[in-house]
């Protein structure tokens, strides 16, 4: 009995590696100071498997970090009788503030369209916009028009071949957070794949969130928007007086 349950053993052919994410960020909350120019993040984090890890497809990583997500209104201008006037729009029901994406290889070669649709990994599918084809023609384009135009200002990104995956399973990658940072919590993810298959993911958060003079402005505007109004008024003539002093000092 014993000989033929290890005959089994062996026609079965070697156990497949179960494989888990280990990950840790250099920080999970990032102030926005009156000097903030930006910040950079280190991802990094280990494969975990309990067997050696299996032959065959390579192992890949993908790493995402999102913003605050807002809806949009898209409007597209159309040149009439030599004015430029807002002709048609689209809503979109939420787009992130900001969406870096970040691999060890080419999207196209370790992501498959089913995991995409199912883990919304690339941009077009974290930007939500249903419905949007019975509100203009050609609806498509308005997300398009908004991916070309963020990608442009740096907000997202796509940042391919620059995770580093040591034997796999070692990675490492830095990301760079704009100095134009929306207030919220920044979620990041990690992918580990094989054949274009998720095997494992894992969610972190960052905090980013105004600090000092900053911080203390936003909350009054806010909460207190007609103290914020006359305080502003108020420091206005003040400025308004000493510019004017000024002048009559130097003139005489």
């Amino acid at each position: 009995m014993m000989r033929a349950l290890i005959l089994l053993l062996a026609l079965a052919g070697p156990v497949c590696a179960n494989e888990a994410i280990v990950t840790g960020l250099s920080q999970n909350r990032v102030q926005i100071t009156a000097n903030f120019d930006g910040s950079e993040i280190l991802i990094y984090g280990a494969v975990k498997r309990d067997a050696p890890a299996p032959q065959g497809a390579p192992l890949a990583v993908i790493i995402t970090v999102e913003g605050p997500s807002t809806p949009l209104i898209i409007r597209r201008k159309e040149r009439v009788a030599g004015i430029w006037l807002n002709r048609s729009s689209v809503t979109v029901d939420a787009a992130p503030s900001f969406y870096a994406v970040a691999t060890s290889a080419p999207l196209e070669r370790i992501l498959s369209g089913t995991e995409d649709l199912r883990h919304h990994i690339t941009i077009p599918q974290v930007i939500r916009a249903v419905g949007i084809s019975d509100e203009a023609e050609n609806a498509p384009d308005f997300v398009a028009a908004l991916e070309r135009i963020r990608l442009d200002e740096n907000r997202y990104r796509i940042a391919e071949n620059t995770v580093q995956l040591v034997e796999e399973t070692l990675f490492r990658t830095d990301v760079a957070l704009p100095a134009n940072l929306t207030e919220g919590n920044y979620k990041v993810r990690l992918f580990i794949l094989r054949g274009g298959v998720v095997l494992d993911t894992q969610e972190r958060l960052i905090g980013v969130r105004k600090a000092g003079l900053e911080r203390f402005l936003f909350n009054l505007a806010h909460q207190q928007p007609l103290l914020y109004g006359v305080i502003s008024l108020v420091m206005a003539a003040v400025a308004g007086w000493a510019a004017s002093a000024a002048f009559r000092f130097v003139r005489s």
